[in-house]
Formats: C-alpha cells, structure tokens, sequence
C-alpha cells in the first residue's frame, strides 16, 4: 500500500535560500519529504520522495544530455499533475535544460485546436524536444511533426538510451530556469523567460514574507502545472522549502471540488490556492453534497489569486466552512504574474479579507478611489492586497507616465529581483513592457490604500463609453449575483465599435431553449446592468459552455469579442436580444 510521504522531516529546514532550483533538490532529498500524487476518487496513486526525484532525474537528465539535447535547449513537457512531468522538470533542471510546460486540452475545445496551440508554442519556445503522458502522445506527435526535435513522446523514449559517464554541467543562478507561457498568449504564445536567479529571489520572498513557510507546513493543489500559480507557487516554492505536497489533478477538482477540502482534511494541510471560482465551486457543492468528516481546522494560509477577487464569493466560502474548522482570517488575497515569476505581494496573514469601499461614480469618472458619501449612488468594493513584497517596488502612473499618489487609479508597474529576463525571443514584446532601468507595465490597473496594493482590473479590458471608465467585472458579477439562474463564468462584458460610437456588449450562457423563457433573461440581464451601472447595453445570448477560457481557466473577454464579430456564435447573434 503507498503511503504518503511525511509533512515533518529530520533533516534541518532550509528556507529557499539556495542559488539554484537543482541545489534545492539535492538538498531535499537528503529528507523524507516529498510529492504525492492523488486520483479523481481519492486515492494515492504515487508518492515520490525528494530523495527517489533527485536520483530518477539526475539519471534522466544524462540520458537526455546522451540523446543529444545540450544545455540551454529548451524542451516542452505537457505539464501533467503526476510523477513523469516532476521527473521531466527534475531532469531538466539538472541537464541545464529549459523545461516550458505546456496545458492540457480541457481549454482547447477540440483535438485539432489544441495540436494547433501546442505547436504554436513549441515553436514559440524553439524547441529541442517535446515529452508528453502516453494519454496524450499521439496528439503531441502530431503537433510535433515536420519540426526539428530531438526526441518526440514519453518518458520511454530514453529507455534505451546510455547516460553512463554524461558528465552534468553546473547550473548557474543566471541560466533559465524555465520557460512559462502566459496563459492569455492565443495567436503568438509569448514565453516568460525566468532565471534560476529571479525563481529563487521570488520563492525566498514568498517563503520568509509572503506566506512565512515552516518546516511544519504541508501543501495541497489542484492548481495546472503549467500557470505559474501551480508551477511556482506549489511545485518550485514548497521544493526549494523541502515541505510535502499533495496534487489532485485539475480536471478531478471542476467534477468533485468537495476532493479538494478531504485532501487538507486527511494530511493536515496548511496551505493551499485557488482563485475565487474554485472556492465558489466548492461552497456550491457543499450546498447539494455532505461535508460530514471535512476539518479545515489545520489550513492556515488560504490563498487567492491567479484573477480578480472576489470578496462575496469568499465571505459565502468561509461561511459555509466555518463549521468545519476554517477561519476567514485564513484567507490571503496576493498579487503577482508570471513576468514577476508568481507573486509581488500578499495580505497581511491571519487579518483574512478587508476591502475598501469607494464612490463607483467618481472612480469611472475622475479615476479616484474615494468613499461613498451621503449623494452616492452607485458603491463598488475592492480587496486589498498587501503590500509589494520587500526588494521590490510597485508604481501607479497615469498615461503621461507621472507617479500617482494614494487612492489615484493608473497603470502598475513593478520592479525587482523576481522579474522576468525576458519573452524568450522575442525582444519587440519584451521592449514594449520591460524598461531598460528594469520596470515592467503589469498590464493592470489600480491604486495604493494605506499601502496595499488594489487591482481594479486589466487595462486592455477596460470599457471607455460617454466619459466613464466601466471595468467588465463589474458588468460580469453584478448580472450573475443578481440573477438566480445565472452561475460564475457565465456573464463575459466587453465593447464593440458601434455607430454612435462604443456600444458595451454582454455575452450570456443561457440554459433555457424556449423563446420566451429567453428574452425574459435577456431582458432581466438589460435591466440589472441599467439599474445597477446606468448602462444600456446588448445582451447575446449563447450556448452553455461556449464561452471562451485562457488555459490558466479564465474567461477570455478578447476571445469571445474576436468569436462575436467572427460570427462564430451565430449569424444572428449581433441583432439578437
């Protein structure tokens, strides 16, 4: 019977204060501690100690280097939650590869558009090799085909490969640790280019600052191996800290979200991620299913990020398990990106959520965040989400590049050891966000409150109509928490050029079939977002799952604009509602 590996080990605690993701590894598994591996019912069906990853890497990584990679190639690893990717990860590290993981085909919407991505971004990341699970290699074969690899398939195709002798070469802190694709890439896949040094200086940030790792603290994820909430946030940096892990795979935890807490529950877990859907999920199934057994009493670090938070959902999550031993003052909204390696900040720990509530209309219009006064109309409210974590700085400017001050809403930019080197060749893209004097255009707009930092949204998604700034969240949440029928994930808000200018548009997944019973929600959605937001917009109507998703799970508003005007969700679609 397997058994999984321990959360305490005798050997002493190192916190993420090594030069190299490969000396962490050596480390660790002089140590007890390790990774385990569960199915879709539960059950163990691999526990890999640091100790068995360290050896089965290294005498993988010779027989990659014998195959004929040499160090510096990159290679792609379809970024399965189980032992042969962290062998895969493993050897690179050690061969002085570049491993770039790639998604799995839940977000594609079909083989041929997944081979498509997948080849897109293995030539995004020029490739020298491209390891896959047997589930999957035909697939990969295919996307593979016609470009120049030097090994195609599983882990088995170095079986009969001799790494005898292959001397390994030394790892520097400024070779590549890995390659991470941003999940919004579609058309031209950009891979964020991370040293060994900036991987370590954000793991070291997030151990001593972020979330205070011990040597008596356990990780559980369900998060996708390849974004880099799951890569770095629960491979690299519980790794590097020598702390167990316990991986449900993504797919197990969108069918029975309820896995998730049973997993915290049975090893003790002490931290864990999800961005705000997955708690919704899993309050939501609590609602139909039992949580007799779940104790939440050990979860000490409950994180959100990966997207917007959202506090009603998290308020809804804590009361639900409250009476199974969770404290809302787990709860840790942070802040990062994938150009930052993961994170740039994260709430104070044990505080749990605390929001700033600000006029809606002064924030559209003027792009202040002031509070709602006695003539207020419309209030909106934000999460705070810590401050920048130490080394590194984040400014809010306005257009014209001027430092705002507190409460001025503008475009964050950061700076620090945590950054990216770059998008791996592609120098046009990394100059038009990466500064010579090091400061990188997050994308994202926001403000400082009493030096956190507070994310309003992402620029590029921001509606301009009649003057006003409208954030499509906004649109997205208020139609769905007014509205019984309609769930998370099921309202995408955006704008298209209109005769009159700008005219807002609002995609809805609608389950009903009868004409009536959907112009009823037509209808229902027009008059929330009037009400609520002042705004007339035009209601589309949509399949139930057909609804764009980056492969990091989120909606994509650029997507489902690009299918609205492509046609691709009916000829009618445009006149409709």
């Amino acid at each position: 019977m397997v058994s999984p590996t321990p959360s305490k080990h005798a050997l002493a605690s190192r916190l993420a204060d090594f030069a190299t993701v490969p000396e962490a590894i050596e480390y660790a598994s002089r140590g007890e501690t390790g990774l385990n591996f569960y199915s879709g019912k539960g059950e163990l069906t691999e526990a890999l100690p640091y100790a068995q990853m360290y050896e089965q890497g290294v005498a993988l990584a010779r027989k990659m280097l014998a195959k004929g990679l040499t160090k510096g190639d990159r290679v792609a690893i379809i970024a399965e939650s189980d032992g042969d990717f962290m062998r895969a990860f493993t050897a690179c590290q050690f061969a002085g590869l570049v491993p770039a993981p790639l998604p799995l085909p839940a977000a594609f919407g079909g083989k041929d558009a997944y081979i498509e991505h997948i080849r897109r971004m293995m030539q995004g990341a020029d490739a020298s090799a491209v390891l896959s699970p047997a589930s999957l290699a035909d697939w990969v074969k295919a996307a593979a085909d016609g470009l120049d690899m030097k090994a195609v398939g599983t882990l088995s195709v170095f079986d009969d490969v001799d790494g005898a002798g292959i001397e390994l070469p030394t790892v520097g802190p400024d070779d590549l640790c890995y390659l991470q694709f941003s999940s919004g890439s579609t058309r031209f896949p950009l891979g964020v280019a991370v040293t060994q040094r900036a991987l370590m200086a954000n793991a070291y940030a997030i151990t001593h600052h972020g979330l205070k790792i011990t040597a008596a603290d356990r990780c559980v994820s369900w998060l996708p191996l390849y974004h880099d909430m799951g890569l770095v946030g629960f491979l690299l940096t519980p790794l590097v800290c020598q702390v167990s892990i316990d991986y449900l795979p993504t797919r197990e935890f969108a069918r029975r979200p309820l896995l998730w807490l049973n997993l915290i529950t049975r090893n003790g877990g002490t931290l864990s991620y999800s961005p705000s859907f997955g708690y919704e999920l899993a309050a939501r199934r609590a609602e139909t299913a039992s949580t007799e057994g779940i104790d939440l009493s050990t979860w000490r670090g409950a994180g959100i990020g990966g997207d917007m938070v959202r506090p009603r959902v998290l308020r809804k999550f804590a009361e639900t398990f409250a009476p199974r031993g969770f404290s809302a003052g787990a709860l840790v909204p942070s802040y990062g990106m994938a150009e930052a390696s993961l994170a740039l900040s994260f709430a104070p720990l044990g505080v749990g959520l605390v929001t700033d509530r600000v006029d809606l209309d002064r924030l559209e219009g003027d792009a202040v965040a002031v509070p709602p006064g006695p003539q207020t109309e419309r209030e909106r409210e934000f999460v705070l989400n810590g401050p920048v974590l130490p080394g590194h700085q984040i400014e809010v400017r306005d257009p014209d590049g001027k430092v705002l001050g507190e409460k001025q809403v503008g475009r964050l930019f950061a700076r620090g050891p945590s950054l990216m080197r770059d998008y791996f060749n592609r120098p046009e893209e990394t100059a038009a966000v990466l500064s010579a004097d090091g400061w990188l255009d997050t994308g994202d707009l926001g403000y400082i409150c009493d030096g956190q930092i507070v994310i309003t949204g992402r620029a590029k998604d921001l509606i301009l109509v009649n003057g006003r700034n409208i954030w499509p969240q906004d649109l997205e949440w208020s139609a769905e928490h007014s509205i019984d029928s309609l769930r998370s994930g099921d309202v995408v808000a955006f704008s298209v050029d209109g005769d009159g200018g700008e005219q807002v548009v609002v995609l809805v997944q609608c389950r009903p079939t009868q004409e009536e019973a959907r112009a009823a929600l037509a209808a229902q959605v027009q008059g929330v977002l009037r009400a609520a937001h002042g705004l007339e917009v035009k209601v589309v109507l949509v399949p139930t799952h057909s609804l764009p998703q980056t492969s990091s799970g989120k909606l994509s508003r650029t997507k489902a604009r690009q299918m609205l005007l492509a046609g691709e969700f009916g000829a009618n679609a445009m006149l409709s509602a």
